[in-house]
């Protein structure tokens, strides 16, 4: 108790904050009462502020983005790095897969070596390709000449492999590309930073579209849920997989498998729905963050 008073205390006072860590998927996400979840909605949504200077650049790029029409978000999640954690590897070459499988062995705490892509690339583990997207999103029939903000860090392989998407949708764009280099200077080292910025913008998009389930994919949804169920698109990456692959075997027609892709995400728009609730296993069940149901217009049963 001494050491609290010694040594934290005197911290916590100096830097007037206090970060918990490791305290997203150990809270309770059912059977807590509603006046308790509705608090931690008006902290999620409300209370809780991005660093003035943050919140500042981020209206900013949204503004600019609102200058040129309608904007969706794709949360691309094709990184060098979640590629070498998830082992996935489709369209990478020889040298490519190399490089990834280097990088997986050369973080200890990564403990999963061996992996087999095809497989999880199967059972729908892997963030989707950007061609996968690229057809995804042209068979929900997004507008072609739709401004897609790329909230990502840099894609894996580069320009090749955005080549199909920059083709199908020209007007691609990323924070880089409406910012001059000066404005982000003081945040380029900060990828924590740089993330909160497309966080801000991916809240305020027209649709939002995340091509993998992680931590910032899922807040988002949250948190357009809790502003009227903005139009989000949660691409169902098994089905989409499946479908791309018979797709390009010539096992489907265009027509075919754009009504496929429809079907696949009929009920995965961000509309209303129930949160997942799984006893005993709240790691697999869908986060209160990610659905804060208890916070929006009560659902008919």
């Amino acid at each position: 108790l001494n050491s609290f008073y010694e040594q934290i205390l005197p911290k916590i006072k100096s830097f007037e904050v206090l970060q918990l860590t490791k305290s997203d998927a150990r809270l309770a996400n059912n059977g807590i009462p509603e006046e308790v979840q509705k608090l931690r909605c008006r902290v999620n949504y409300q209370a809780l502020r991005f660093a003035p200077p943050i919140e500042k650049l981020a209206k900013k790029i949204v503004r600019i983005l609102k200058q040129n029409g309608q904007f969706l978000v794709l949360h691309l999640r094709y990184e060098m790095d979640m590629l070498a954690f998830s082992g996935c590897n489709e369209g990478c070459s020889a040298q490519e897969i190399q490089e990834l499988t280097a990088m997986r062995y050369a973080y200890p705490w990564w403990k999963v070596k061996e992996i087999d892509s095809d497989k999880v690339r199967q059972e729908g583990l892997c963030p989707l390709t950007p061609e996968e997207t690229t057809l995804a999103l042209q068979a929900l029939d997004i507008d072609p000449k739709i401004q897609i903000y790329i909230a990502a860090g840099d894609i894996y392989g580069g320009e090749r492999r955005l080549a199909s998407m920059r083709k199908a949708f020209p007007r691609l764009v990323k924070k880089e590309t409406l910012l001059r280099e000066s404005d982000l200077a003081p945040f380029m080292n900060h990828s924590n930073q740089m993330a909160a910025l497309d966080y801000h913008v991916a809240v305020e998009a027209d649709i939002f579209a995340p091509t993998y389930g992680g931590n910032m994919a899922k807040v988002v949804e949250g948190h357009r849920r809790f502003l009227g169920h903005r139009k989000t698109i949660l691409l169902d990456r098994k089905a989409i997989v499946g479908l791309v692959d018979r797709y390009k075997n010539g096992g489907l027609s265009w027509e075919e498998f754009s009504t496929a892709v429809k079907e696949a995400h009929s009920d995965k728009m961000g509309q209303p729905t129930r949160r997942l609730e799984i006893p005993g296993k709240p790691k697999d069940e869908d986060y209160f963050y990610t659905n804060p149901q208890e916070c929006l217009p009560q659902l008919e049963d």
